[in-house]
Parts: structure tokens; C-alpha cells; sequence
């Protein structure tokens, strides 16, 4: 039996220099999920940065009290789809650490449900990431990582943790959930690092 989704289609698409190779541009928002969406109540969650000398914790009011900001992004997954322009609000990682002192250089994103994604915390800082709580002017749904996502829209969606939970820096690189199964380790949609 075929499986259709809606968005993946021919490799055509828009070529104006903003998809990378491979890459087909949708105008909605495929859900893909490697398991159950956990129903996280905004009164529950929690974000945790654990770095090597101890945790750093924020509620949900007192996160988005560190500055919410809007952006436009385009976002990139490794099944072949992209969106331009999608609009979000978040605060950006670097309002995040702004009173963290860390030595490590890499980071281990983790989610409601277990999943994880490594990252180089150089490309969290100087612009390029976010805790999302909203996307198309709406909260975030459950099914698209709400109450809250990482946005790391220069890296390929997988890297965009769903239903994130918190940090912990790594003294050095290690495979998350998706890379422990044959995903690239970094993850960089122009030069199609989909797979080890």
C-alpha cells in the first residue's frame, strides 16, 4: 500500500537560492514524529541548562521573561521539504546563556519522551537558534512540538528538537537519538549532510 503525504511531491519547487540541493519547497507543515506527542501542560514544563558546575532552571513565565522575539526563517527537513519564510516567536538561545559560563563546547538537546539531538554550541549562539513557542502567529501544537521547540533553521529540522526540556553541555561531540541511527552528526542542509 502507497503512503501520500501531502508536501512531498516532485523536486522542483522554488529555485531562488534559498532551498539547498535535494530539497522541495512546501507551503505546509508535514508532521513528523518517531513516536507518541506527549501533551505537555505550560504549568509543567521546565527548561534545564546543565553545564559543568551545575543546573540552571526556568519555569514557563519566567523563560519567556528572559525576551521573547519574532523571526522569519526558512526551515529545512531531511526528508526532502522546506518551508520559506515561516514565521515564529521565541527567545533566542542567546538570551538563554547570557549568564551561563561554560567551558564545554557542545550541547545535548533534550525532549519530553526521550529524544535527543547534539549540537556545536557555537551554532545556538550570535543569532542562530531559539526556544519557539509559537509558529504562524499560534501557540505551538502539540503535534509540532508544543508548548515549546529549538528552532536551528541553518541545520536540518531533526536538529529542531520537538517538545525541548533543556540543554546539557558535553565537553565533546555525541550522537543524539537520530544520529545514533545513521544520521550526520552535523546536520547542514547545503551541503546535504543527511546521513553518516
Amino acid at each position: 500500500m502507497a503512503f501520500i503525504t501531502r508536501g512531498f511531491g516532485s523536486r522542483g519547487g522554488q529555485r531562488d537560492g534559498r532551498l539547498p540541493p535535494g530539497q522541495t519547497q512546501v507551503s505546509d507543515w508535514p508532521v513528523l514524529s518517531a513516536g507518541a506527542t506527549p501533551q505537555v501542560q505550560t504549568q509543567d514544563w521546565q527548561f534545564t541548562v546543565a553545564t559543568e558546575t551545575g543546573q540552571h532552571r526556568w519555569g514557563w513565565n519566567d523563560f519567556r521573561e528572559l525576551g521573547m522575539e519574532d523571526f522569519s526563517v526558512d526551515i529545512h527537513c531531511v526528508t526532502h521539504w522546506s518551508r520559506l519564510a515561516m514565521a515564529w516567536r521565541g527567545v533566542p538561545l542567546d538570551a538563554v546563556f547570557e549568564n551561563i559560563d561554560t567551558s564545554y563546547g557542545f550541547v545535548m538537546a533534550h525532549s519530553y519522551g526521550g529524544y535527543t539531538t547534539n549540537i556545536a554550541l557555537d551554532e545556538l549562539l550570535d543569532g542562530q537558534a531559539w526556544i519557539a513557542f509559537e509558529a504562524d502567529g499560534k501557540p505551538l501544537e502539540p503535534e509540532h512540538g508544543g508548548p515549546a521547540r529549538l528552532v536551528v533553521p541553518h541545520l536540518y529540522f531533526w536538529k529542531s528538537a520537538k517538545w525541548v526540556t533543556g540543554l546539557s553541555m558535553m565537553s565533546h561531540d555525541a550522537p543524539g537519538f537520530w544520529e545514533e541511527r545513521g544520521y550526520n552528526l552535523h546536520g547542514n542542509p547545503w551541503t546535504e549532510e543527511r546521513y553518516s
